[in-house]
């Protein structure tokens, strides 16, 4: 049992400095500002249509507003402040993110966000009362910093756009063609298991009776269905054989799943890998200690076929094309796999240079010290 301890509070690390918190969240903003560029340059090589584009932009924007939240959140950390605040919990050995905990207790703070607020001064107030701290006792007005930050943290929470521990599915229509009506679907979760935001978009074609946003039997259930199963450990055929086999008049046609994460970093992660030894040796430089790594997972339906049901009625059933290559196809219950990952240029001239194994096959985006985002090829 105490190993199985060792082994969490080990994987789960606090930063309980205020400067190490400040250093974390803004090596994430400039990291997701970077994936930002990286999803432009996939729509310009048309490997992203624009509608999947602007969707995971807008993920990632929202993921960058919730750490954003979370900063003000832990602004004071290690500060005598009067009240325990507790540390910011990051999974330093498996993704680099904060843990899933973290994003539960912020949407139950967003769910009494108002009434913590209504028992606050306003920011004009805080800063009235600071000032005259200062003026008046001499003194630096720490715990009013502190519930200013807060104020700012529940004021942040209140904006909603924000990317949660999990985000329900919405639909995009996208027309209609043979008289059947085409939905873009997507949903993100804060996976649990991971720690890791998760992306997903699925091509439906409906051929029910009211489309399926107005549906107001089906969407809901659609919705509740697709986020129960919005698990990593779930295989992408597992997800869109039970959606096909669940609503006989929805008919999925392409699913993907987007891990976003792990992020590296010899500052606040473990790497016991090879890149971790890249990290360490390109991290002399300011900024250069750092990648992100994300893995897009695709399942396409190759072919239909059709399925007796009741006395005299037939359905219409997908049968998944699985990647062909040595079999992984029923290992990975994909039809391909992509893994890419995203560093500065220092770190990338290091991984060139030793070239250890296992990179061959991952797509690497460079940053350059001017912010711009270039493919390897």
């Amino acid at each position: 049992m105490s190993d199985v301890v060792d082994t969490l509070i080990a994987d789960h690390a606090g930063l309980s400095d205020g400067r190490q918190v400040r250093r974390y969240f803004a090596k994430f903003d400039v990291i997701t500002g970077h994936l930002v560029r990286v999803i432009a340059l996939m729509e310009r090589e048309k490997r992203l249509i624009r509608a999947e584009a602007r969707i995971v932009a807008g993920y990632v924007a929202r993921l960058d507003a919730t750490f954003q939240a979370l900063s003000l959140k832990y602004l004071m950390t290690g500060r005598e402040t009067g009240q325990f605040l507790g540390s910011l919990a990051i999974d330093r050995s498996e993704s680099g993110f904060p843990i899933f905990r973290e994003l539960l207790t912020m949407a139950n703070d967003a769910a009494q966000a108002d009434k913590h607020l209504a028992g606050m001064p306003s920011i004009a107030g805080f800063k009235e009362q600071m000032i005259a701290q200062i003026v008046g006792d001499l003194s630096i007005p720490t715990r009013l910093q502190f519930a200013l930050s807060q104020r700012l943290y529940y004021e942040a929470l209140l904006t909603g756009d924000l990317f949660w521990a999990a985000n329900d599915p919405e639909p995009l229509w996208r027309g209609e063609e043979y008289g059947r009506r085409r939905y873009l679907l997507h949903w993100a979760v804060y996976d649990s298991q991971v720690n890791l935001p998760t992306i997903y978009l699925m091509d439906v074609e409906d051929t029910g009776r009211t489309g399926l946003p107005k549906d107001q039997q089906r969407w809901p259930e659609a919705q509740r269905h697709l986020m129960a199963q919005a698990v990593a450990g779930l295989k992408l055929v597992t997800i869109a054989k039970g959606f096909d086999e669940d609503f006989d008049d929805l008919h999925p046609k392409r699913l993907r799943r987007i891990h976003l994460g792990p992020m590296y970093s010899s500052t606040f992660t473990a790497q016991t890998g090879p890149l971790g030894q890249v990290l360490q040796q390109a991290s002399n430089g300011p900024g250069q200690d750092w990648a992100l790594a994300w893995t897009v997972e695709d399942l396409e339906s190759d072919r239909v076929t059709e399925e007796r049901s009741g006395w005299f009625g037939k359905v219409e059933r997908q049968i998944f094309a699985l990647d062909p290559f040595s079999g992984r196809g029923a290992e990975t219950g994909a039809t391909r796999t992509e893994r890419a990952i995203i560093l500065p240029e220092r770190p990338f001239q290091v991984l060139a240079e030793t070239n250890p194994p296992g990179f061959g096959t991952v797509e690497k985006f460079i940053v350059s010290p001017g912010g711009h985002v270039m493919r390897a090829r």
